[in-house]
């Protein structure tokens, strides 16, 4: 079993079977959600890295669903699938659940594993960026901290050739080379 975790929304169970038949090829865990509010407690209770919803499902739209996933956990990839293609629909997903992909119903499922998986490498993508970034901030407040303790020490200064200046006195390679001989 895969460390990635699915979660496949819709208010009709055989949808989410039929879904999970097919991404079951895949070595993903599936979960299942019939409802809105059913979604958001299997989101609570586990690290779902991507979700599908259905739009039309009826306590909650599913770009109103996608919403509170963005805004709960925004590091999940937000997927909506909509039995009513529309353009009013497809703006109100984007806005309010900044969802990554967009699949109107019949979908295909290999589209569908597809768009997961380009989901979970943007995922991971930005999950290294962040760290990247991290470490770049921790790196730059300890130079920062160095250079205010002893002013000029994160400096180099090197000449036209590349030659580092040590106490404003050029040391050549060469004549290093000859004390050795």
């Amino acid at each position: 079993m895969s460390d990635e975790k699915i979660l496949l929304v819709d208010d009709e169970p055989n949808i989410t079977a039929a879904l999970s038949r097919s991404l079951g090829l895949y070595s993903w865990s599936i979960y299942t959600a019939d409802s809105a509010r059913e979604g958001l407690e299997t989101l609570a209770h586990n690290d779902i890295d991507v979700v599908v919803s259905d739009e039309q499902m009826p306590e909650m739209a599913g770009s109103e669903f996608l919403a509170k996933v963005r805004e709960n956990y925004p590091q999940t990839v937000r997927i909506i699938l909509t039995g009513q293609a529309g353009l009013e629909t497809a703006i109100r997903a984007i806005n309010e659940g900044e969802v990554y992909r967009y699949f109107t119903k019949p979908c295909d499922a290999k589209e569908l594993a597809a768009a997961i998986r380009q989901g979970l490498q943007q995922k991971k993508l930005v999950e290294k960026s962040r760290q990247l970034l991290n470490e770049y901030q921790k790196q730059t407040s300890v130079l920062e901290q160095l250079e205010e303790n002893d002013p000029g020490i994160t400096r180099l200064e090197t000449d036209e050739d590349g030659a580092i200046f040590l106490d404003t006195m050029e040391i050549e390679l060469d004549e290093l080379l000859k004390d050795f001989e």
